[in-house]
């Protein structure tokens, strides 16, 4: 019995130790097994906190092409210089899109900073050998979409640096002295299409008071169609700043829509026109001056307690008549809050006179982009007339010269 005894014991000293072997062969896996997990999981965020957030996919032309990642924050940052002036300003850059006009600028010297696409395709359209040093992005094309002012998005935007227009290449060949100053032109599209109006009729330059909406503003691009890489553009200056723009010798005139409200005749007589020189009596001028003091001005007090000011006397001329010559400057003003007092100023200063486009009774006026348009082409005729005349002259000299 207690030889049996013992053996009982013993079998169960034996189950008890190898119990306590296997639990601590278990622990010791299992504590294998979680420091080979905590490992892996640590690796694995050491990976991600290392991995690059865009890698280089390929090069295409010379170009390194990075894809964006998901979450990419850059495609978002062109709807900041979209929408925002102050952005645009502050940050010197510029949002454009599609072919055309990228290309433009490309042309003409601007500087790219970032471009993006979607397809190769699109990217190959535009000069690469310009894009050198700028970052290429490829994203998807319902990305652009998202982001696009455009109905029919091409696929391809860029930042640029906001262009310096004294350092950017122009085409003069077809330029002519004749010259646009746009004053309290307010509405984006107006300003586009006086732009791209200028281009056409190879005007030498346009200036735009601090009024004005801003030359870089996505709706007044598109409106341009290019038009801001074609020619010198000078934007937000005073009125000092606009005549050191211009030659010493240039003609000043400014577009006067205000024959519609002065007589119900198409064609206007002088003596009405020059009737009265009160700028609250004129539609077309601003009873405001933009500067705080200007030199030789007589002002009204009226029953509001505010001040008109007076204008000087400036003739009147219809838009056909002789008007453009040697180097001429046309002022056009915006439709809401016209033209400036000093733009009448430099009109009589440099005897210049208000240029008068008739219209049918009961029309309440040209907007400034038809007006405009009718002004620089008839000043585009008149100059381009006296040109000829004037190489019709020296060709006659020649020929008696020759033959005397």
């Amino acid at each position: 019995m207690a030889a049996y005894m013992r053996s009982v014991f013993c079998l169960l000293s034996f189950e008890t130790a190898t119990r306590k072997e296997d639990r601590e062969t278990i622990k010791v896996t299992r504590n294998s097994e979680e420091n080979v997990f905590d490992k892996g999981r640590k690796g694995a965020q050491t990976v991600l906190k290392e991995a690059p957030r865009s890698h280089i996919e390929e090069e295409i032309a010379g170009l390194h092409i990075e894809k964006a990642f998901p979450g990419d924050k850059r495609l978002s940052r062109v709807v900041s210089v979209a929408r925002s002036r102050t952005f645009r300003e502050h940050q010197g850059k510029i949002l454009l899109e599609g072919r055309r006009l990228i290309s433009d600028a490309l042309n003409a010297g601007a500087n790219p900073q970032i471009v993006f696409f979607s397809s190769v395709d699109r990217l190959l359209e535009l000069p690469v050998n310009k894009l050198k040093r700028a970052t290429i992005v490829k994203v998807k094309f319902e990305d652009i979409k998202m982001w696009s002012d455009l109905v029919a998005p091409q696929g391809i935007i860029a930042i640029f640096s906001r262009p310096d227009s004294s350092k950017l290449n122009y085409n003069s060949d077809h330029s002519i002295p004749l010259s646009v100053i746009c004053d309290n032109v307010r509405d984006p599209g107006n300003l586009g299409t006086i732009i791209r109006c200028a281009v056409a009729a190879g005007c030498h330059s346009i200036l735009l008071t601090k009024g004005c909406v801003d030359v870089w503003e996505p709706k007044v691009i598109r409106a341009a169609m290019g038009g801001h890489f074609r020619l010198p553009l000078f934007s937000n200056l005073d009125w000092d700043d606009v005549e050191n723009h211009l030659p010493k010798t240039v003609t000043v005139h400014v577009a006067d829509s205000s024959g519609d409200r002065l007589m119900e005749s198409a064609e206007p007589k002088a003596d009405v026109l020059s009737k009265s020189q009160k700028a609250g009596n004129y539609g077309w001028v601003r009873t405001q001056s933009n500067q705080k003091q200007v030199d030789n001005e007589m002002y009204d007090s009226d029953s509001d307690g505010e001040f008109e000011l007076c204008l000087p006397n400036v003739s009147t001329k219809l838009y056909h008549e002789h008007w453009a010559q040697n180097h001429t400057a046309v002022v056009i003003g915006g439709e809401t809050h016209g033209l400036s007092v000093e733009s009448v100023h430099l009109a009589k200063k440099t005897a210049g006179c208000r240029l008068f486009i008739p219209v049918v009774p009961e029309v309440d006026s040209l907007n400034s982009a038809m007006a405009a348009s009718i002004l620089l082409f008839e000043g585009r005729k008149q100059l381009m007339q006296q040109l000829q005349s004037t190489k019709k002259t020296k060709s006659q000299v020649v020929n008696k010269i020759k033959y005397a």
